[in-house]
């Protein structure tokens, strides 16, 4: 992964075998990035998407291997109990012309991903919401 600060701004590439969630992690701890908006394309050899439940609260997830065009990434940077917290979105579309979304639990870079992070000055916290089923933002 390489990136380069503009202001408030990165635009980031990663690199083939990367993954995704652990690798912009680590950037936020380095960077000290506590809030913050992200957007990116790319491509993946291997994603886990996960999609809520709302009736049981439950995150069914699951694993598409081959090659996928990351259509879309979006999402947000924040914090919980002072540790990075990513929640993320993504779109991925196949050879089939089928296309996969869903909560990002993992993504493994294929040629490449590019990556926009928009830092806000600030920081929120989440918390679980027994209620929801999610960790929310806490104000």
């Amino acid at each position: 992964m390489e990136f380069k600060k503009f202001g408030s701004k990165y635009v980031v590439r990663f690199d083939k075998g990367e993954e995704i969630i652990a690798t912009l992690t680590d950037l936020c701890k380095k960077e000290n990035i506590k809030l913050g908006s992200v957007s990116a394309i790319g491509a993946t050899s291997e994603v886990e998407l996960g999609v809520l439940n709302t009736t049981d609260k439950s995150y069914n997830s699951y694993i598409l291997k081959g090659d996928h065009e990351i259509a879309n990434l979006i999402g947000n940077i924040s914090t919980m109990d002072g540790e990075v917290y990513l929640h993320l979105h993504i779109s991925v579309a196949n050879h089939n012309k089928q296309i996969f979304g869903g909560h990002l639990n993992s993504a493994i870079v294929s040629a490449t991903c590019e990556m926009i992070i928009d830092v806000v000055n600030g920081e929120i916290d989440r918390e679980f919401s027994e209620e929801i089923g999610l960790n929310l933002f806490k104000f």
